[in-house]
């Protein structure tokens, strides 16, 4: 999943990221290298891709979530997400198609 908080929005955006990954379900934190997941990347539920987890990264389509869990889940987590962001940020956080 892509959404519209593109790489290069205003740093008062990007400051507000980490506010808004602690509250989602299973926040974990940003991985610390080895078991703990790749340095500086945030994780949800779980460090190991084999297992259920959620992970972020910038790209120049926007924010990028991947990850694997249950399809219900995944939906509730997503919604999740875009009602919070969208909250916290000012502006309506919806997905990206490309």
């Amino acid at each position: 999943m892509n959404l519209n908080i593109r790489y290069d929005v205003p740093d008062e955006i990007w400051d507000k990221i980490p506010l808004i990954y602690e509250q989602l379900n299973g926040w974990l934190g940003f991985g610390t290298g080895g078991e703990l997941g790749e340095e500086g990347i945030p994780y949800w539920f779980g460090f190991n891709e084999d297992e259920k987890h959620i992970l972020a990264s910038v790209e120049p389509s926007g924010l990028h979530f991947s990850g694997l869990m249950d399809a219900e889940e995944w939906a509730t987590w997503v919604k999740e997400i875009k009602e919070i962001a969208t909250r916290e940020l000012g502006f309506k956080v919806e997905e990206v198609d490309f």
